[in-house]
């Protein structure tokens, strides 16, 4: 944001100015304010109020001066008068710029068009603005800046501050959820000496004093389910996790989700409490279970359940209990071509996994009876082999959560363990988890839900930015 440097020269002689007349322009504290929100909600005239924020819009009128002030709650009107504050004063009051911060004691009135105002008897400069705020702040040019500046974006924008707002209230209310139903909030290593809990690729670091590589973590879930080990009947966390992988509109490389894990419970229990929570929180920030996501309305009264394994049947004929030749031989009847020694079944999975994604409904998806071969950690239905109790919940388009019954067996762990550093040569054992679970893990379902999605979702937001403060960016100058 390039501003012309006259409008900046004028802000540094404004600076100035304020020096010069002995006034601090960067301020001291200013206690015992009250917000705009609240004094407009116990609104008296004639009661003496004291508040702080930018200045916002100005309107001289010869011997007195009208401000709109901003606050993170919102407006409100502050007038001035030159006989009430003296000359002095008075100036330097009209010297201030758009975007200064000040704070004012005053009385309440209404103005003739019935404005609630603040009639101001003394002031204080807070902090002064030396760059002008933008007129304008919408556009494709800016959306790059509203991130990259998200303070600006803020400062101008409601709609951004709302978004967040409702971002926090969101987690609030998750979070309300479960401490209301004995679950315990944790915090586990955001540093890992082997990467695990989920598919991704991770950040790599080096921990000097102990000389050893360590991992930002893709998902705290190892370490959740060391705590049920431990006796941790209920717990979770809201975790940040990182994926050193590309970045688009659903995926940051550092995201926020929450993890629960609780004993004795398993999948159905994780989509009651999924379908629960969601819930919850679309009527804390919405007021309502049905909301519109980009175009499309999104009914929460109505939960649907569809089987991956099914689809695949269905779509690509493709049965869990063949054998990889007879994958890639159904595949290219439909035009797919691939190498049967070439490919695996987790990289045919995935392949095809992306084509039978619910993306059209208007009502949330449990897609469920995921394949083995790409749920490692999940337990496997009795009743048909190969695949796993687990489901992944798609709202919108996008899948939101994912839960499974936790995998409790350490010999099979470890076997699946042996199965994926056979098919990836990166991959590692985790010999600390299967020691724990060899102590005995109780059954359990275990969930996550990505906050990030859910949050866009829930303030129609069509890229993940728009809900992440401070999101990844390139370097400024390269887009210079």
């Amino acid at each position: 944001m390039n501003e012309p440097n006259e409008l900046i020269e004028q802000r540094y002689i404004n600076l100035k100015k304020l020096r010069d007349a002995g006034i601090d322009a960067f301020g001291n504290k200013f206690p015992d304010t009250q917000s705009s929100s609240d004094i407009k909600a116990s609104f008296a005239e004639g009661r003496k109020v004291r508040a702080a924020g930018r200045i916002m819009a100005r309107r001289e009128h010869g011997k007195s001066v009208f401000m709109d002030l901003k606050d993170l709650s919102g407006r409100i009107q502050a007038y001035a008068r030159k006989d009430a504050l003296g000359d002095e004063k008075f100036d330097i009051l009209k010297g201030l710029d758009i975007g200064d911060m000040i704070g004012v004691d005053g009385e309440l009135f209404k103005t003739r068009t019935g404005e609630e105002t603040i009639q101001v008897s003394a002031y204080t400069v807070l902090s002064k603005s030396l760059l002008p705020l933008p007129e304008k702040w919408h556009g494709l040019k800016d959306v790059e800046t509203r991130y990259r500046q998200r303070y600006v974006d803020l400062i101008i924008n409601d709609e951004s501050r709302e978004k967040f707002k409702s971002r926090i209230e969101i987690i609030k209310t998750i979070r309300e959820t479960l401490n209301a139903k004995g679950f315990l909030e944790v915090e586990t290593p955001m540093m890992h000496p082997i990467p695990g809990g989920a598919a991704g690729k991770p950040f790599k670091t080096h921990h000097e004093a102990l000389d050893m590589p360590l991992y930002l973590r893709i998902a705290p879930e190892i370490y959740l389910k060391k705590l049920l080990v431990g006796g941790f009947e209920k717990v979770y966390e809201i975790n940040r996790s990182f994926r050193n992988e590309g970045i688009s509109t659903r995926h940051n490389p550092e995201f926020t989700m929450i993890e629960v894990y609780e004993a004795y419970s398993d999948c159905a229990g994780m989509m009651a409490l999924t379908e629960e929570m969601v819930r919850a929180a679309a009527r804390k920030v919405l007021g309502t279970e049905k909301f519109v996501y980009q175009g499309k309305e999104i009914d929460l009264g109505v939960w649907k359940k569809v089987s991956f394994a099914e689809l695949m049947e269905k779509n690509f004929g493709i049965r869990v209990d063949e054998p990889l030749a007879a994958w890639v031989d159904k595949l290219k009847s439909r035009g797919i071509e691939l190498e049967a020694g070439k490919v695996s079944k987790t990289q045919i999975i995935n392949l095809v996994g992306e084509m039978i994604e619910p993306v059209a409904e208007n009502h949330p998806v449990f897609v469920t009876d995921f394949f083995k071969e790409i749920s490692p950690l999940a337990k496997e239905k009795k009743d048909t082999p190969g695949i796993v109790d687990r489901f992944e919940l798609y709202m919108g388009g996008m899948e939101v959560a994912n839960a499974y019954s936790e995998l409790n067996d350490p010999v099979e762990q470890r076997k699946r363990f042996e199965d994926q550093v056979k098919a990836d040569p990166e991959a590692m054992i985790d010999e600390d988890f299967l020691r724990a679970l060899e102590y005995g893990m109780p059954p359990a379902g275990g969930l996550g839900i990505g906050i990030d999605r859910l949050a866009m979702l829930l303030t129609d937001s069509s890229s993940i930015r728009e809900v992440i403060l401070f999101p990844h960016m390139r370097p400024e100058s390269s887009e210079q």
